[in-house]
């Protein structure tokens, strides 16, 4: 299978999350092929390669042979071996191994996750040892979930009933769901649009039906939104906007936060932003559908920005 080519770099994130996932996997089959993991984890095969090489590169101090992970790839074939020091007790203390198994137990949701596979048996014992806390970690999962996620292995082209915040507006789009991601809370499957050739990001719980076109596609690499807060570590500015019904596009294209029902359709909104001059061409291009409510010297910027625009063009 061919995979498209994707401009730039995968977020440390998106890659992490997806070796928490396929490491165990690869060490509970001991070797196999580099197609086919490129295929199961929806990557190339020199993405796969280039991941497992800081892999091999991880352990304890200091550092010698048997304190490395064992793992390697020659001629197409993945081969990984259970580490030395994963064979010696963990010594946490028990905040530490109830955090770890917090988080262990939110990426047994992710989508791509195996249920009753490594990760998970290694989650059971680590809950025997803090004394059968017997702990639950639960992400609501809206219908549909579980339908997209199998379209998105199987290559399956998808007929959506959907509403969209940007129209307000309940109407029918055919879809190639590339992958399914959760972000504070909701789901979401990022899909190319059929009709428009662009890359979508859409709540699976507005999506109110689905039936499979028949039609099959090629998978390519995706950049999965960040999920813990989009920018939130990077310290950015943020303005409050109010959004007419027209822009809730923005609601769904951009990371958002603090989002308030105004009705009618309206919303008020935090988003954070990269410059001025960004969030200028977002104003232009959302026309009088969004009013900046603070900080108070970007709430005339939109004018700025077109008064501007129109001088260049005198």
């Amino acid at each position: 299978m061919s995979v498209a080519k994707r401009r730039g770099p995968r977020p440390a994130s998106e890659r992490l999350r997806r070796l928490l996932v396929m490491v165990p996997w690869v060490m509970e089959r001991g070797e196999v092929p580099l197609a086919e993991v490129a295929a199961r984890f929806q990557l190339t095969e020199a993405e796969v390669l280039a991941d497992l090489e800081r892999v091999a590169m991880c352990g304890l101090p200091p550092y010698e042979p048997g304190d490395l992970v064992d793992l390697f790839v020659d001629e197409g074939v993945v081969y990984a071996g259970i580490p030395r020091f994963f064979t010696r007790p963990l010594r946490l203390t028990t905040p530490e191994a109830f955090a770890l198994l917090a988080a262990g137990r939110a990426a047994l949701q992710l989508p791509g996750a195996e249920p009753g596979g490594p990760l998970d048996r290694a989650l059971g014992k680590l809950e025997i040892a803090l004394g059968g806390v017997g702990l639950d970690v639960e992400m609501a999962r809206p219908p549909f979930a579980d339908e997209i996620a199998r379209a998105v292995d199987t290559r399956a082209e998808l007929r959506l009933t959907y509403y969209s915040a940007r129209s307000g507006a309940t109407g029918e789009r055919v879809v190639r769901p590339l992958t399914v991601f959760t972000d504070r809370g909701h789901w979401y499957v990022l899909a190319d649009d059929v009709a428009t050739g662009e890359e979508r990001r859409l709540r699976i719980d507005r999506i109110e039906a689905l039936e499979p076109t028949g039609g099959t596609f090629e998978g390519r690499p995706v950049v999965t939104p960040v999920t813990t807060g989009w920018f939130v570590e990077g310290g950015l500015p943020s303005v409050t906007l109010e959004l007419a019904a027209e822009a809730g596009w923005i609601i769904e294209r951009y990371p958002t936060s603090a989002v308030v029902d105004l009705g009618g359709g309206r919303q008020r909104v935090e988003l954070p932003v990269s410059s001025e001059a960004w969030l200028a061409r977002l104003l232009l291009r959302a026309g009088g559908t969004v009013r900046v409510v603070a900080p108070d010297d970007h709430c005339d910027l939109a004018a700025r920005a077109a008064a501007q625009l129109v001088a260049r063009y005198r």
